[in-house]
Formats: C-alpha cells, sequence, structure tokens
C-alpha cells in the first residue's frame, strides 16, 4: 500500500519545516514508496518532500506585514485546494501556520479529505475561541505541549502528545567549550548570543535595536562578543546593512548563517525574540532575555486579548516568568543591556533558569516524530470508512463524505 500513499503537507515558517523534517523522514522509514507534497522548506525538501510553492510567501507576521501580502496567499491557498481536491491525497497534515492551515484543513475535510493538524494553535494564549473552528477543521491534532491535551478533550477533538521535535536534536549535555572553539571566540570572553527573529519582519523591529543594545554591553565589557545566527540570506543582508546603518561595524559581531543552535549553545546569555527560538534557547538549558516588539497597531489590536501575562514559550510552559521579558516600548538599548548583563552576573537567576529548564527539556524530548507517525501511519492502512472513524469524525463533528 505505501507505494501509492499520498500525504499533503504545509509548513508556512521556517519553524514549520524543522518541525516538519523528521516526521516526514520517520513516515518515509515506515512508508517506503509514499510520496510527499504541498507547501515546506529547505529540511523538508532535503528528506524527501515535493513543494508545489515558496514557504517563504507564508512567512508573515502581524496585521501591517499580513496585509500586504493577503492577495499573494489566498490566491495560493485557492490553488492548492483545488489540486487537492482534484487530486485528493490520502491524508493532509497542516503544519503550524494557522491563519492558513485551518481554512485550508476545512475545505478539505468538507471534501472528504482526512485532515491532521501537527502543533496546536496557541488558543491558551489567545482568541481562545478558535477551538470551535479547530474542531471542524481538523480530525486529529498532533500537540507538542501536555498542557494542549485537556482543552482538545474537553470539546472532544482527538489529540496526541507528541512532544517536541526540537528536544529530540538537542543533546542531553550541550557542549559549551566544543561550540566556542567552532565559532572561535575566546573562552573566556563574555558571549551573547542575539537572536532578532527569522523573518524581514521581525528584523525592521529588532536589528537596529539589538545592535544599539550590543554597544551598550560592550561599553560595559569591553571583551564581550556578539553571536547572530541568521536562517536566510535576505535576513543576513538585512542585518548586515542594519549593522551600516547604526554604524555598528567595529562591534564585535559574529554574524553566522544559520547555526542557531550552536550560537547559543556557545553563549553565557542569550537575547532572544519571543517564538520557537526561546524554546530553542531554554531546551539547550541557556539563560536568556526575552523580548519583542511589533508594529504599534499590531500591538494595539493583539495585546488587549492576550489571556496570559507572559509571552515567551518558556514562561508559559513554566507558568512563570523564569525569563526576563522585555517588550515593545520597554524594549529599549538600556532596558535590554542592563537585563543581559544582570542576568550575566547573577548566578542564582541563571541556576534557577536552568534548573526550570532542564525539566522542561526532560518533559519534551520524547522522540516527537515517532510518536506523530504512530498516529497517523495507522489511519492511512484503514479503509477509507474505517479511516474516517478512527480520526474521530463522529466524535468532532462530522463531514460529508
Amino acid at each position: 500500500m505505501a507505494r501509492n500513499v499520498t500525504i499533503a503537507m504545509v509548513a508556512g515558517e521556517a519553524s514549520g519545516d524543522q518541525l516538519a523534517a523528521p516526521f516526514v523522514a520517520e513516515l518515509h522509514r515506515r512508508l517506503p514508496g509514499a510520496r510527499f507534497v504541498g507547501i515546506g522548506g529547505p529540511r523538508m525538501q532535503s528528506v524527501g518532500f515535493q513543494s508545489w510553492y515558496p514557504m517563504e510567501t507564508l512567512s508573515v507576521r502581524g496585521y501591517s506585514e499580513a496585509a500586504r501580502s493577503i492577495p499573494a496567499i489566498l490566491g495560493i491557498r485557492r490553488e492548492l485546494a483545488s489540486r487537492l481536491i482534484a487530486e485528493p491525497p490520502d491524508i493532509f497534515i497542516g503544519v503550524d501556520a494557522p491563519d492558513f492551515n485551518l481554512a485550508l484543513e476545512t475545505k478539505l475535510r468538507a471534501n472528504g479529505i482526512p485532515t491532521v493538524q501537527y502543533v496546536s494553535p496557541s488558543i491558551w494564549a489567545w482568541r481562545g475561541e478558535r477551538i470551535h473552528k479547530i474542531k471542524r477543521a481538523v480530525d486529529h491534532m498532533l500537540a507538542l505541549f501536555p498542557f494542549e491535551v485537556p482543552l482538545y478533550e474537553r470539546v472532544q477533538v482527538p489529540v496526541t502528545f507528541v512532544g517536541h521535535p526540537m528536544a529530540d536534536e538537542i543533546p542531553e549535555k550541550p557542549d559549551v567549550e566544543a561550540a566556542r572553539e567552532q565559532i572561535r571566540v575566546p573562552g573566556s570572553a563574555p558571549v551573547f548570543a542575539m537572536l532578532p527573529g527569522s523573518r524581514r519582519g521581525e528584523l525592521e523591529q529588532h536589528a537596529g535595536l539589538f545592535i544599539d543594545t550590543a554597544r551598550q554591553i560592550a561599553a560595559q565589557m569591553p571583551d564581550a562578543r556578539f553571536l547572530v545566527p541568521l536562517a536566510t540570506r535576505p535576513t543576513r543582508s538585512q542585518f548586515e546593512q542594519a549593522l551600516y546603518d547604526h554604524k555598528g561595524q567595529d562591534l564585535p559581531f559574529t554574524v553566522l548563517f544559520g547555526h542557531s543552535q550552536l550560537a547559543m549553545t556557545a553563549a553565557d546569555v542569550v537575547l532572544v525574540a519571543s517564538g520557537t527560538a526561546s524554546l530553542e534557547a531554554a531546551l539547550l538549558r541557556r539563560p536568556m532575555v526575552i523580548t519583542y516588539r511589533v508594529p504599534k497597531l499590531t500591538y494595539r489590536l493583539m495585546w488587549p486579548r492576550r489571556y496570559l501575562p507572559y509571552i515567551g514559550l518558556p514562561n508559559v510552559l513554566a507558568k512563570a516568568f523564569v525569563a526576563p521579558e522585555i517588550l515593545q516600548d520597554d524594549a529599549t538599548p538600556e532596558n535590554l543591556s542592563q537585563a543581559l548583563v544582570n542576568v550575566y552576573r547573577d548566578k542564582v537567576v541563571r541556576d534557577r533558569q536552568a534548573r526550570c529548564f532542564e525539566e522542561m527539556y526532560r518533559t519534551l524530548r520524547c522522540s516527537a516524530a515517532e510518536r506523530a507517525a504512530e498516529a497517523v501511519v495507522p489511519l492511512l492502512h484503514a479503509p477509507s470508512a474505517q479511516r474516517r472513524a478512527a480520526l474521530g469524525m463522529a466524535t468532532a463533528g462530522g463531514s460529508r463524505p
């Protein structure tokens, strides 16, 4: 049967590509002849995924940035839905990107295509009413965090906790000394990793801020070094332009092409734009300060709708401000540099973060790709009617056959 299986997937940004790649590889291992199609990034493509559209088209953040991209994104979604309905895959798996995937999944499901969502939208943080849309859109939820399971069980959406693939990739004891040797930074120097985000819109908000923050730290700690891993050539060029604009060429920056884990492992403290990278820093058990800025309109629209007092994933998982969060108007070079220097100099704070992050690592490191494949593969081997029953159609509200 594996030779005839087609699995359609959509990952909308670099973090989704990173999450999905080991899942695709594991499904390939179990279904050697399966075909994987849709939208994915370079990591997915490296394990046999065929991407029909460039993933970067979907990688937007915030209302103003999304508004500029809406026509192209809606066009891709219409074309993709038509193509998948005309030639139905055995299953569709949306990887994160809920604003794109949930509407697509709803349409596919209404046309008899089983749907799975890999990564729950953050309904626990804001817009909790989306769970009803999710119930209409997906037959099965693959959740990365254990606290998400009861939310779906409460509304009778089949759900499986799979853990986080990033935790599976990170060694139990990251080698700080080896990382510093590889990047060629002095072993005794204070090292700060700075992760301004993976999207161009995030760099618009953060690149200059991070450069000015480094300048303030260097004024207090002349031997400090700064590592900036950037995932794409456009974001690297954008940061280098910001260095020129902010007169930061003489600051001790090392700009890396990728290698975010290497940079964070080598660092004493990490400054990270809130998002998946903050969780990555926690899983590496690195001390950190979390920051984020968005356009003012986006902030005014989104901030009052939040449910939690924190936005960083490490703090959400800990249910406490384990890592300092300095956001929006408070995110100034003065505030960020002082927070980073304070964390660097305060062993009690660093040790408290490390203990908390170690617990997160143990909880989320549970062979996510294998668990996810174990949830999906039996659905593919079931006859059509049985498959839809196994996926929970009756429980989840059903759709036409």
